[in-house]
């Protein structure tokens, strides 16, 4: 029995999201992505995707430094793994794959980290622009590395403007 999704778009500064629920929880979050029905998801307004839709607004607005959403992303044992340890990562701060795989209890794993990284279906919410290479410079990102600077960016600003 196939279970029921729905999809939402969600715009942002940094161009569209598309945003898809099971109905208790966000499943995907991604940039680049049409809202189609060709996942087999009709579009549509949910209380959850309306949740999700004002958290992105707060978080882009710097009114938000973490999400109060359910999350599902659906990926192997080890990709859950890494997308907890990603949750970890404070607002405004950086971690890099090495920090990770450490995290994960696999320190020697940092390659399958920027591999589980790169699979997170749930951008922004699920920090993985937050992870770096071990000399500080930004590496990969699904959404690209102009918007994964930007988002820094603005964490760093507004992280900078929350310190006491």
């Amino acid at each position: 029995m196939n279970e029921m999704r729905w999809q939402q778009s969600i715009p942002s500064p940094l161009g569209a999201l598309c945003a898809v629920t099971d109905g208790h929880s966000l499943t995907e979050l991604e940039f680049d992505r049409d809202v189609r029905d060709s996942i087999d998801a009709p579009v549509a307004a949910t209380r959850l995707l309306d949740r999700v839709a004002a958290q992105v607004a707060e978080y882009f607005a710097g009114e938000r430094t973490a999400f109060d959403l359910p999350l599902a992303p659906r990926g192997t044992p080890f990709q859950q793994g890494v997308w907890r340890a990603l949750l970890a990562i404070p607002y405004g701060r950086t971690a890099s794959y090495g920090d990770v795989a450490r995290a994960v209890g696999q320190p020697a794993a940092f390659r399958a980290v920027g591999a589980a990284n790169g699979r997170n279906p749930i951008a922004i919410v699920v920090p993985c622009h937050r992870v770096i290479g071990a000399d500080g410079t930004l590496t990969g990102y699904a959404g690209g590395l102009a918007r994964k600077q930007a988002l820094l960016a603005l964490e760093a600003r507004h992280a900078f403007a929350l310190q006491p």
